[in-house]
C-alpha cells in the first residue's frame, strides 16, 4: 500500500540511536497509562524485571479473550542487538508462509542484513496472532496467520536477527469498522469517510485509539519483540479532505501538536527502555511546515529511538531539487534530503540543552526496491544506501542503519554486500 501514498494539497506523491550496547532491563521508570478497556487483566502480570506485561501462553474462551494457543512463552529481547540495523520489510502473510519465510531467512543469513521488520498490525488493522486485550478480540480483529509468534521470535533471535514490529497506527480497516464513533466522518453522506483508495482512518486525536494501539504495542514488547515501528501516524492525506468531520478533533488544535502529544504520550505510556521507531514522510526532511498531516522532525527527536523517514525517490514531486523524474535519480534525492535531516538534528541538539526536550532519536531511513519512477536495479538500490552513508560521514553516531521496502517482499539480493 505504501507504494502508492498521495499527498493532497501538496501535488505529490509520497512514500511512508538504537543502543549500541546490550539492551538493559530495569524496572519500568514511568507507569502505563492505558486504559483498563484496553489492558484488562494485564497489568497484573507485568514481569518483575523488565516492568512488562508477561502474554500468557494459554487463555480462556470468552468474547474478551483469544482462544488456546500452543505457543511456547515470551522471549527476551536480543541479548546483543546491531548498532547499526540493516533490515528488511515482511508481511505477516509472508511470515506465516514456510517457503517465503526461508527465502527472507535465507537472504539475511547470506548478507549483510541483520534485521527485519514485521507487520503487527497492518492497514487492515489485524493483529495476525492471538493476543489477550479485550478490546482486540471483542472487534474481531485478531487472526491466527503467525499462530507462533513466540516461536518465530525466538527462532530469529537464534539467528542473530533484530525483530522489529511495525504498527499501522490511524489507518486502520478493522477499528474504524468495529468503533465508527473513532473514525473519520463524511460530512456529505454521515458514513465513515474514506480515501482515495477506500481505506479508513481513525481520529489522530483521539485518546482511546492512542491506547488501543498502544496495548497492541505493549504485547508485542513482551513478547520479545525488539523494537516496535510506528506507521501511517498522521493526518489523513488524501482523497476529499474538505469533505472529513472529525469525531474528537477540535480543528482547531495545530495537527502537529496534536502528534506532537501523541509521540509524548507512546513514551511515557510504554516507557524509557522500549525501543521505538517511526515512520515519517521523507519530504519531512526537508519542510517544517508538517506538511499538511502533522508530522515535524524536531517534535518526534525527544520520544523515539531511531527516526524512519520513506525517501523513496519515487515519491517526491517532479521538480525537486531540479529533477523532473526524482526516482531516476536515487543518489542525488536521498543524499539531499538526508544532509537536511542530519543538519537539522544538529541543530535540535544543540538547542536542547537550555530550550527544547532532548534528542534521543538517530535516524534510519527508508530506501524503496521497487520499480516506480525507474527500474531500481541492483545498482539503483545500492546508489540510496551509499548516499545515506554519506550523509551521515560526518557525523556517524546520527545514523542507526537502514531499512528496504518492498511490498511484496521480492529484494533485490545483488545490491546487498554478501557475508564472507
Amino acid at each position: 500500500m505504501r507504494n502508492s501514498r498521495v499527498a493532497a494539497g501538496l501535488g505529490i506523491i509520497l512514500g511512508g540511536a538504537l543502543a549500541a550496547a546490550v539492551i538493559s532491563l530495569p524496572a519500568r521508570t514511568a507507569p502505563l497509562t492505558i486504559a483498563d478497556d484496553f489492558l484488562g487483566g494485564l497489568a497484573d502480570r507485568r514481569d518483575s524485571m523488565t516492568g512488562l506485561i508477561v502474554p500468557e501462553d494459554e487463555t480462556r474462551e470468552t468474547p474478551d479473550e483469544p482462544p488456546k494457543t500452543n505457543d511456547i512463552g515470551p522471549q527476551r529481547p536480543l541479548a546483543n542487538p546491531p548498532a547499526v540495523i540493516k533490515a528488511i520489510y515482511a508481511t505477516n502473510w509472508s511470515m506465516s508462509h514456510q517457503g517465503k519465510t526461508d527465502y527472507l531467512l535465507n537472504l539475511i543469513d547470506t548478507t549483510e542484513l541483520n534485521a527485519i521488520v514485521i507487520d503487527i498490525k497492518d492497514y487492515t488493522g489485524i493483529v495476525p496472532y492471538r493476543v489477550n486485550i479485550p478490546a482486540v478480540n471483542r472487534y474481531g480483529a485478531a487472526e491466527s496467520r503467525i499462530p507462533k509468534i513466540n516461536a518465530l521470535i525466538r527462532d530469529l533471535h537464534e539467528r542473530g536477527i533484530y525483530v522489529i514490529g511495525r504498527l499501522s497506527v490511524f489507518q486502520d480497516l478493522a477499528l474504524a469498522k468495529a468503533r465508527p464513533d473513532l473514525a473519520l466522518i463524511s460530512s456529505s453522506t454521515a458514513k465513515t469517510w474514506t480515501d482515495n483508495r477506500g481505506l479508513t482512518w481513525l481520529d489522530s486525536s483521539s485518546r482511546e485509539v492512542w491506547d488501543y494501539n498502544i496495548a497492541i504495542a505493549q504485547d508485542a514488547l513482551s513478547r520479545g519483540f525488539d523494537e516496535i515501528n510506528f506507521d501511517y501516524i498522521r493526518f489523513a492525506s488524501d482523497g476529499k479532505l474538505s469533505d472529513i468531520k472529525y469525531p474528537v478533533w477540535d480543528e482547531t488544535t495545530l495537527k502537529t501538536n496534536v502528534m506532537r502529544d501523541f509521540f509524548k504520550y507512546l513514551r511515557d505510556s510504554l516507557g524509557e527502555t522500549a525501543k521505538l521507531s517511526a515512520d515519517l514522510f521523507g519530504l519531512v526532511t526537508v519542510n517544517t511546515d508538517g506538511l499538511g498531516i502533522g508530522q515535524h522532525l524536531e517534535h518526534a527527536l525527544p520520544y523515539f529511538d531511531a527516526i524512519a523517514p520513506m525517501v523513496y525517490p519515487s515519491h517526491y514531486f517532479p521538480g525537486f531539487i531540479g529533477y523532473q523524474n526524482p526516482g531516476a535519480h536515487p543518489y542525488e534525492v536521498i543524499k539531499y534530503s538526508m544532509d537536511r535531516a542530519v543538519a537539522r538534528l544538529k541543530e535540535y541538539a544543540a538547542s536542547a540543552a537550555t530550550s527544547t526536550p532532548p534528542v534521543r532519536a538517530t535516524l534510519r531511513p527508508w530506501f524503496q526496491d521497487f520499480d516506480l519512477g525507474a527500474d531500481y536495479d541492483a545498482a539503483m538500490v545500492r546508489s540510496e544506501i551509499q548516499a545515506w552513508d554519506d550523509a551521515a560521514s560526518s557525523t556517524p553516531a546520527y545514523s542507526s542503519g537502514w531499512m528496504i521496502w518492498n511490498a511484496g517482499n521480492n529484494y533485490t539480493r545483488e545490491a546487498l554486500i554478501a557475508n564472507d
